[in-house]
Formats: structure tokens, C-alpha cells, sequence
């Protein structure tokens, strides 16, 4: 049986992050974008991932970052992949030769397979609502039309944008993604998650992938 793999995004307290491992979250995504409502500190992030157990991956969220910013993260915090959120470049995000995660904001006309091609290096391509104002957690989905049946994806494809309890499982029976990715379908305020919530989401994930 396919197995589809649970980030959980915006993570700003350790027992948000253990919450999300004990119920079954494979990554745990911390944001670090200062204009970002769920930004969190190189050094609250660093004490997070100590705490975290063996085999859960630490993703650091970034857009556009300046080169010495990123290298601090990945000096201070054991980061297990970076996740491009912006207009990088595939050369930029090869250039800290960590694996990599890009994402793709997903417009009417985003030509989805012609991005992927370009990032060849990356380990997944996570596809997210586009929003102008927001850089991902906006609550929105896209058309999931964009991203269906396609058997032959060039790279690991990670949907995001919108995902809750409700719906989760259908998008996961559409789309057939490697992973999901969620924020604000597990949160009671920004940046603060319901573990409640984050079980019934990894819940729903693992109901979905018995009949996929």
C-alpha cells in the first residue's frame, strides 16, 4: 500500500512539534520569514528539533534568503532538507548542497510540469495556492485539476494550500501526491496548533491511503 507522508508546517512551540510526531507527521516545517505571522527564531527552532525524536525531518521554509542567513540556519538547526518558497533560482537552491524541497505557487496559467523540469535537483515539488499577499498558510486551494493523474511526475509532488480534516482525504484520492503539506488546517491561531486537530488531519491521511 502507498503511503502518503504528513508535514506539518509553521511549527513555533515544542510541544506543537512533539504532538505532531506522536500522532504520525513525518516533517515538521519551520518558517523562517520574518514577515510571516508563523516565523520563528534561528534559536527557538534549534531547540525544537533537539527535542524532536529519531527520523523526523526538520524542513526550513525560506524565501529568497540571503546566503549568510540560510548558512546560519543550517549551522545552528539539523535541518533535514530546505524548502525554496520563492523565485530562487534551480542554481541558488543546488548552491547549499542540501536537499532541497521547491514549491510552486500554483496560478490558472502555472505550466506545473514545465517548473518541475527546471528544478531537476530537487528532492520533492510542493505545489501551494499562489496568493499575492501571503507566502503559503493562506487557507486556500487551488484547482487540483492542475495537478491530476499524472503517473509519470518528474519529481516527488507534495500538495499544500487549503488542506484540512474535511478535505484532505479527497484531495489525496485526486491527486495522488507523495505527501501533504498543512499549517493552517491544524491551527487554533496562527502559528499555534490544536493537536486535536493534527490528529484528526494524520488520521484522515492514513484512512485515505487504505482505499488508494
Amino acid at each position: 500500500m502507498l503511503r502518503t507522508r504528513i508535514k506539518i508546517c509553521g511549527i513555533t512551540r515544542v510541544e506543537d512539534a512533539l504532538a505532531a510526531c506522536e500522532y504520525g507527521a513525518d516533517a515538521i516545517g519551520f518558517i523562517f520569514y520574518p514577515p510571516s505571522s508563523r516565523h520563528i527564531e534561528i534559536g527557538n527552532a534549534a531547540v525544537i528539533a533537539k527535542s524532536l525524536p529519531a527520523f523526523v525531518h526538520k524542513v526550513a521554509v525560506v524565501v529568497e534568503p540571503e546566503v549568510d542567513y540560510l548558512n546560519t540556519i543550517l549551522k545552528q538547526v539539523s535541518i533535514s532538507a530546505v524548502q525554496f518558497h520563492g523565485a530562487e533560482t534551480p542554481e541558488f537552491c543546488a548552491s547549499f548542497e542540501v536537499p532541497f524541497v521547491k514549491t510552486i505557487g500554483v496560478k490558472t496559467d502555472t505550466d506545473i510540469d514545465a517548473e518541475m523540469s527546471r528544478f531537476t535537483n530537487a528532492q520533492a515539488i510542493l505545489v501551494d495556492t499562489f496568493d499575492a499577499d501571503l507566502i503559503g498558510g493562506s487557507g486556500k486551494t487551488f484547482s487540483w485539476h492542475k495537478v491530476l493523474g499524472n503517473a509519470d511526475r518528474p519529481r516527488p509532488l507534495i500538495l499544500a494550500g487549503g488542506l484540512n480534516i474535511a478535505n484532505v482525504g479527497v484531495a489525496i484520492e485526486s491527486v495522488k501526491p507523495y505527501a501533504v503539506d498543512v499549517s493552517s488546517g491544524v491551527e487554533h491561531a496562527k502559528g499555534i496548533k490544536d493537536h486535536e486537530k493534527i490528529k484528526a488531519f494524520c488520521r484522515a491521511v492514513k484512512s485515505a491511503d487504505v482505499v488508494r
